[in-house]
């Protein structure tokens, strides 16, 4: 199972038009995946509702650490690159304890979000990121090893696809972390996590969708820069 040459390529267009699809159900769906199982229209319920709505800010916040400590070490140009990479293997930092940190991070944040969409609509996007996930890995790692051969073939047999090890699987190399470059490249990701803050607290939907709006313009920013970048040097 792994992604066409156009889902690598364009994975940040495909994962955008996903989420937006996951959100578009409620034209059929009115109904939150929340409020569906808590009684909003009490005390005790708004309540518990604070707390969900807190706890999906968490798995966000969890999900922008992931792919952060991830990018400091792989760096956000080849994060973000639409060409594969596959001239070396990052073993050093999160790549230690799990192969995949980006996409797990990616699917935590698919998860984090789907608390603000309707009850088909979380199908959707839960459902749909691990598909997408699932096949994009497939593509990687079959890359990869071709790439590779027997140095990649030992390190999957150590590390873990996307389920992290808390116990290192492999020394690291020694490789130095690029913080302030890692932060600016997944500063879209802490942008969800301020938005789903606020809609914990709040809870209020123009808050969340003008916080949304502002992430996503920072997303569109930086995708635009980083092509004008690429094609300067080419």
């Amino acid at each position: 199972m792994k992604a066409t040459e156009f889902e690598f390529r364009h994975r940040s267009l495909v994962n955008l038009i996903h989420v937006w699809i996951s959100f578009q159900a409620y034209s059929f769906d009115r109904v939150n995946a929340v409020w569906a199982f808590v009684p909003w229209n009490t005390p005790r319920g708004y309540f518990l509702a604070h707390m969900i709505f807190g706890f999906a800010a968490i798995l966000i916040a969890l999900a922008a650490s992931i792919r952060t400590w991830a990018a400091a070490y792989l760096r956000s140009d080849v994060v973000h690159d639409a060409d594969l990479h596959t001239d070396i293997v990052v073993a050093d930092g999160p790549y230690r304890h799990l192969r995949n940190p980006l996409y797990l991070g990616t699917l935590l944040l698919s998860v984090g979000l789907a608390f603000l969409a309707s009850r088909i609509g979380a199908v959707i996007l839960v459902g749909g990121a691990a598909l997408r996930i699932l096949r994009l890995i497939g593509r990687e790692e079959a890359d990869l090893e071709k790439q590779q051969g027997a140095v990649y073939t030992e390190f999957c047999r150590r590390v873990p696809r996307l389920l992290p090890s808390l116990r290192a699987r492999v020394p690291g190399s020694g490789l130095a972390p690029q913080w302030t470059q890692a932060f600016r490249g997944e500063a879209p990701m802490w942008g969800f996590f301020i938005m789903m803050i606020a809609f914990a607290v709040t809870p209020n939907d123009d808050v969340a969708w003008s916080l949304a709006g502002a992430t996503l313009s920072v997303w569109l920013f930086q995708r635009i820069t980083e092509r004008l970048r690429k094609r300067s040097r080419a």
